[in-house]
């Protein structure tokens, strides 16, 4: 690619990283090296085991607690924004060195809206990757600032899901 644009999956309907998923397995088909880093996912998912049988990913998570951050006290949310902060500055590190094609910052705007990382540091990371680098982010409520200098936003909306029959997440359907 000659120059990698911007990408977002954003809103409150399902499929945000299915759609980034999606965009790794029709890049990978090109030969495309690829980085996923994952934030607030630690159990298993279907992604993670399938991104590991793919050669040209390289599949990262960037912090191991299993809870949701509803669910973590003052204390466990310090420990993950301290984790995080070391992933997105080991993936920093490693983007050039790597020469990844494509990247995939899964549920970034989750971790911009607890304020384990700032608007202000994805954007400086924006402004100065490597031009040929596509990146795509995913998660709810992207803030305005991220949306004006992304090339692509799409909105997935929520008109019905099966979580408001009690059913709950299935694997290989929803995780």
């Amino acid at each position: 690619m000659k120059k990698g644009l911007v990408h977002i999956y954003t809103g409150d309907g399902k499929g945000k990283t299915t759609a980034a998923m999606g965009l790794a397995f029709r890049a990978s088909g090109y030969a495309y090296n690829i980085c996923i880093l994952q934030f607030l996912k630690a159990r298993n998912t279907g992604e993670k085991l399938a991104a590991k049988n793919i050669n040209d990913i390289t599949y990262k998570r960037a912090n191991t607690s299993t809870k949701f951050t509803i669910q973590m006290n003052e204390q466990e949310k310090n420990i993950l924004k301290k984790e995080i902060n070391i992933s997105w500055n080991k993936l920093k590190q490693n983007i050039s060195e790597n020469n990844y094609d494509l990247l995939i910052l899964d549920e970034i705007m989750a971790v911009i809206n607890n304020n384990f990382l700032s608007v202000n540091q994805l954007e400086n990371f924006i402004n100065e990757k490597p031009r040929k680098l596509e990146v795509i982010m995913t998660g709810r409520k992207a803030p305005q600032e991220l949306i004006e200098v992304a090339d692509y936003v799409t909105e997935m909306k929520l008109i019905k899901h099966p979580f408001s029959k009690n059913i709950k997440a299935r694997k290989g359907i929803e995780f």
